[in-house]
């Protein structure tokens, strides 16, 4: 099941396997986008919600097979970012399941950088369904390992891979820009900083509106099993650190404010760690609102939601 091997993983992929790719963001759990056999049973693995879309992982020289009518601000974005930890919400091509989709008329397209999963959609010529390779609504994978633990039970050894290439670089899922709408809207922060976009289009990005239509836009994401409890201050940490632990509780402190690349790459190890040392509470400061402080929030925000007592 464990394997670097991209050839191994790539002739899984092709006979209806699940496969748990590295990117440079968090690992994944692909299938033939084509295959809708194969894509219902990443729903059934994570325990994911039916109608909660995919993003689609495909190589540059076939995003037209994919979407249909590319607006001029997502072509921009598209030769300014990709290869990268960017998303699209487009318009779908004929072609596009239903259940990649939840039944909705857009697709969220992605090239990823990484280059084993750049190589493992050039051998499998394949365009890879893949969300996060973890349980529904928990924190999500940044090493094989974590794909192991979260997945390992439930993934079939005779059919089923986890491609290990190492720790993902970036650690946080890839920004989500639905440019289907005028002004396009921001529906995730992630990989690639809001304000980046905006100075490639030479406009402000509006908020999400309407309904959830993308990866991550639920309220409660990526939890752990600690509660989660957000500061703003590393004095404040302490404080609440010194208090909870008053209260009979067994907390961590997770704060990296002061390196949003670290903190990025390293935030969802921590909560793993924090649950494997049996923490109750992880006491968590925010990051400066800038650069890649917009998707840390936005990830700690979603994961103290889903804790909350």
């Amino acid at each position: 099941m464990l394997t670097s091997d991209v050839g191994v993983a790539a002739r899984a992929l092709v006979a209806g396997g699940l496969v748990a790719i590295p990117t440079e963001t968090v690992y994944g759990l692909g299938a033939d986008a084509d295959n809708e056999d194969a894509v219902r049973r990443i729903f059934e693995v994570k325990a994911r919600p039916p109608s909660h879309p995919l993003i689609v992982h495909v190589l540059l020289d076939d995003v037209g097979a994919w979407a249909r009518d590319v607006p001029p601000t997502a072509e921009v974005l598209a030769r300014a970012c990709w290869p990268g930890p960017l998303t699209l919400l487009l318009l779908r091509a004929e072609r596009v399941l239903d259940v990649v989709t939840g039944g909705r008329d857009t697709i969220g397209l992605r090239v990823p950088a990484h280059p084993v999963a750049q190589e493992l959609l050039a051998r499998s010529g394949r365009g890879v369904a893949a969300p996060s390779a973890n349980r529904f609504g928990r924190v999500s994978p940044t090493t094989a390992r974590h794909v192991v633990d979260d997945l390992g039970p439930l993934l079939d050894p005779r059919h089923d891979v986890i491609l290990d290439a190492g720790a993902s670089p970036i650690g946080v899922e890839s920004t989500i820009v639905d440019c289907t709408v005028d002004p396009p809207q921001l529906l995730r922060p992630g990989g690639i900083p809001a304000e980046d976009i905006e100075r490639l289009l030479d406009q402000a990005l509006a908020p999400p509106s309407g309904p959830s239509r993308a990866a991550g836009m639920l309220a409660a994401h990526y939890a752990p099993a600690a509660e989660v409890v957000l500061v703003d201050t590393p004095q404040e940490g302490e404080h609440q650190s010194r208090e909870l632990t008053r209260a009979g509780r067994r907390v961590e402190v997770l704060d990296i404010s002061t390196d949003l690349v670290r903190y990025a790459r390293e935030l969802y190890s921590r909560l793993r760690d924090a649950d494997a040392a049996g923490a109750d509470v992880v006491v968590a400061v925010l990051p400066p609102p800038r650069g890649l402080g917009h998707a840390i929030r936005d990830r700690l925000t979603n994961a103290a939601a889903a804790t909350r007592p």
